[in-house]
């Protein structure tokens, strides 16, 4: 966030945070939070995925996706099954074909 990231942020800017576990990992959750607070401070609207429990993201979050509280090293395969639902909703809303995406070779879909 330090560099390139944080000079895209702007005004209502959606961004979606996933934020690790503060058991396992409280030094990089911390960073994470400080992250949040910065995004928040340019105006940015923030979708925040937390495990149950972490009270420290609430005041940060405009929007919170609450996932169940899992070892550490599971955490990113159940916080990536919120972000495929919100990828999935995004791009039917759009007018996207998900069954069937965009420039994707025949080889890989024909066999």
């Amino acid at each position: 966030m330090k560099h390139g990231p944080i000079a895209l942020i702007e005004e209502d800017l959606p961004v979606v945070v996933v934020v690790p576990s503060p058991r396992g990992r409280s030094v990089l959750h911390d960073k994470i939070v400080s992250n949040i607070q910065e995004i928040r401070a340019r105006g940015a609207r923030t979708i925040v995925i937390a495990e149950e429990g972490d009270e420290a993201v609430v005041p940060y979050a405009d929007h919170l996706i609450r996932i169940p509280v899992t070892p550490t090293l599971l955490q990113p395969m159940v916080a990536t099954v919120p972000l495929q639902v919100f990828a999935c909703e995004l791009a039917t809303a759009r007018g996207n074909e998900v069954d069937q995406p965009r420039n994707l070779a025949k080889s890989v879909t024909v066999e």
